[in-house]
Order: structure tokens, then C-alpha cells, then sequence
């Protein structure tokens, strides 16, 4: 999941990030959606949308932030690099405007937009200070970027429990699969802060928020990581199969930890970080 940036080629993993997405739209729809939907209200108030505020949603994914920024009254506009995220989100929320774009290469004007929101998607781009930079570029003076990350995997235990089964299972990140940068770099409030702060926004803040999402069975987890992930699918899918069974079989004995009344309930950590474009 992470690497010594000096060995990343960049492009690489963004091309494999934005490829791969194309194929994990329903999988992430089903299961992570439900996770990744808890910060959508955090994030909206964080960066104060309401009536009138032109907001774009960046990652978009199915579309979540944006059609409820659209809700409370906003002008809400959502991309994403997946045309297939695109898609299905423009199918489920048709009274927002979604199209295909990169978060480091922004379609739109500077200034256009009173507030960006991004919902998870610092972890998949290549390059996440040029990715806030173009969020900055298209605020308007006053306008606000907020933005979640995962916590670390102590404290992110949907993550966790699975890196350390691949850890414990000795699995290697398998042919085909780009090193990347550290999924967890931003977890720590520092870097977080710094990230926003030097990219010229001002009242930085960072918070964290915690819960525990229910799993109805591990059958199911098993399933959403392989159907609803690309980093850590392709952690599983490309071992071979007496790999895949022990990270199976590592993983199911770390998830009954977090057992009661017949389901799962795993913490789960997140950060969140906003700031304002002065002027």
C-alpha cells in the first residue's frame, strides 16, 4: 500500500488508479459506499454549503457529496477520472451536472466555485499537492476546500485488519501493481494541516471522526474488498491461490474480533481537514 516515493512513477499509478475504477463502480456502490457516505454531511459543514453555494465535488465516485450538496440548495457540478463513476452517477442524480476529469488537471475556471469537496480521494492520486492547488485554483476568495483521508490503519480497522493479514499471509505486492504513494500519509494532522496550508489556504483545521460499520457476515467483507477496492483487490487477486487462502484465512480470524450478535462491527477512522482561500 505504500512505497519510497523516490521508486513511484507517478503516472503509472494514476493511469492504473483511473483504469481499474472502471471496474469496481457497483462493488464500491455496495458495501463502501455505506462507509464513505458518513462523512458526507461532515464534509458539507466543514465547508458551509448551503442555498446558493456552487460547489464541486471532486472524485465524485456515485455522485454522494454533490447530490446532497444539490439538496441543501447548492449549484453542485461532480467529477471523477472513472467514466464509469461518471456514469452512474449522473444515472442516480439527475439534477447535478457530473462529467470525466482529472482532480490534477481541473476542467474549470479560476474562481468558479465557492466550495470543493473531496470525499476520499486523496488516497488515488498520484500527485495530491497538485491536486489541491487546482482545487484552490478554482475557489473563489472566501470559498472554502474540505477534504477526507483514512486513518491509520491502528485506528482504521476495516484497513487494518486486512494489512495485517497480507502482512501475516507474507504476501508481496504482486506483477502489475504499481507502487504507490503512502495510502496513510495523510493521517497524521501535520501533514494534513501542511498539505492545505501550502497550497495558500488559511484557518486550517483537522478532526477526526470515528465509528463502527456493521458487517453483516465475513463472506460479505471478503467479497467487497476483492469487488469494491483496486489497491487491495489487486493485493489478493494477484497472489496465487494457496496466497489468497491465507490472507482469507488470516483476515477471517482478525475480523471475529470485532464479533457480536451475529454480525461484525469494525472501527472505523477517518480525518477530515478544511480551509479557506484568502482574499
Amino acid at each position: 500500500m505504500a512505497s519510497d516515493e523516490v521508486s513511484i512513477d507517478l503516472d503509472a499509478f494514476d493511469e492504473f488508479e483511473a483504469s481499474a475504477w472502471e471496474e469496481r463502480v457497483e462493488g464500491y456502490a455496495g458495501f463502501f459506499g455505506a462507509v464513505t457516505g458518513r462523512l458526507v454531511e461532515p464534509l458539507l459543514e466543514l465547508a458551509r454549503v448551503g442555498p446558493g453555494t456552487r460547489v464541486l465535488d471532486v472524485a465524485t465516485g456515485p455522485g454522494y457529496v454533490a447530490a446532497e450538496a444539490a439538496r441543501r440548495g447548492a449549484t453542485a457540478w461532480g467529477v471523477d477520472v472513472a467514466e464509469a463513476m461518471v456514469a452512474r452517477a449522473g444515472a442516480e442524480h439527475p439534477g447535478v451536472e457530473f462529467r470525466q476529469a482529472d482532480a490534477q488537471a481541473l476542467p474549470f475556471e479560476k474562481g468558479a466555485f465557492d466550495a470543493v469537496l473531496c470525499n476520499f480521494g486523496l488516497p488515488h492520486f498520484g500527485r495530491p499537492e497538485l491536486a489541491v492547488a487546482e482545487g484552490v485554483r478554482v475557489l473563489a476568495p472566501g470559498g472554502r476546500l474540505a477534504l477526507t483521508t483514512w486513518d491509520v490503519p491502528a485506528e482504521m480497522r476495516m484497513f487494518g485488519v486486512f494489512l495485517e493479514a497480507v502482512a501475516e499471509a507474507g504476501a508481496g505486492p504482486p506483477d502489475g501493481l504499481p507502487p504507490g504513494p503512502d495510502v496513510f500519509r495523510f493521517s497524521d494532522d501535520g501533514e494534513f494541516r501542511r498539505l492545505l496550508e501550502g497550497e495558500g489556504l488559511v484557518d486550517v483545521e483537522v478532526h477526526r471522526v470515528a465509528f463502527t460499520h456493521p458487517v453483516s457476515s465475513f463472506g460479505d467483507f471478503w467479497g467487497a474488498l476483492q469487488r469494491g477496492t483496486v489497491r487491495m483487490a489487486s493485493l489478493v487477486l494477484g497472489q496465487p491461490e494457496q496466497t489468497r487462502e491465507r490472507i482469507r484465512t488470516a483476515l477471517e480470524r482478525r475480523l471475529a474480533a470485532y464479533a457480536t450478535d451475529g454480525r461484525f462491527h469494525v472501527p472505523v477512522s477517518v480525518k477530515l481537514a478544511a480551509g479557506r482561500k484568502d482574499g
